[in-house]
């Protein structure tokens, strides 16, 4: 998404956050390995109509993560990863 990676802690549609997830919210600082690349960068949880289209995206290109969603008693949280 731009300059910003965008991840999504979807767990295959598990009614309960990765703990990933969960360790990005106790500390945001990450390396991401891309290819041969170590970048590291800070995960930023995206909220409101952001995430909805950032999402909807997703969906767009991986049609499966639509299913992950439908009917999850929670939202799939959009985490954006930016260099640091």
């Amino acid at each position: 998404d731009g300059d910003r990676m965008v991840v999504f802690a979807s767990a295959a549609g598990s009614p309960t956050h990765p703990q990933w997830f969960l360790n990005l919210e106790a500390d945001p600082s990450v390396t991401v390995e891309l290819g041969t690349e170590t970048v590291p960068a800070t995960a930023t949880v995206v909220t409101g109509e952001e995430r909805d289209a950032l999402y909807a995206r997703q969906v767009e290109a991986m049609p499966q993560f639509g299913g992950y969603q439908e009917g999850n008693p929670r939202v799939i949280p959009a985490i954006a990863l930016t260099r640091a």
